[in-house]
């Protein structure tokens, strides 16, 4: 499986304790430098990931139909092209 792959199957809290454990190897300062360029790489796509995740759900959360009275009735699907 290579990391594009692995990446994608993450679950956002995976990919969250991922990028705390990327932060905390290069916070040390014990990485060699071409260790560190890799983990920072990695610790970037895990970044864009949890945000992009992050996004989704903020989409799904704002895509709840609410009735007169404010409560939810329902939630309509998130249409990425229509924001």
């Amino acid at each position: 499986m290579n990391e594009t792959t692995e990446l994608q199957t993450m679950s956002f809290e995976d990919a969250l304790r991922a990028l705390e454990d990327v932060v905390r190897k290069l916070e040390s300062g014990e990485a060699p430098l071409d260790d560190s360029i890799s983990l920072y790489e990695r610790g970037e796509a895990l970044r864009k990931l949890c945000q992009a995740r992050l996004d989704a759900a903020q989409a799904r959360i704002e895509k709840i139909v609410a009735g007169p009275d404010g409560a939810p009735l329902g939630v309509q699907p998130f249409d990425e092209s229509g924001r």
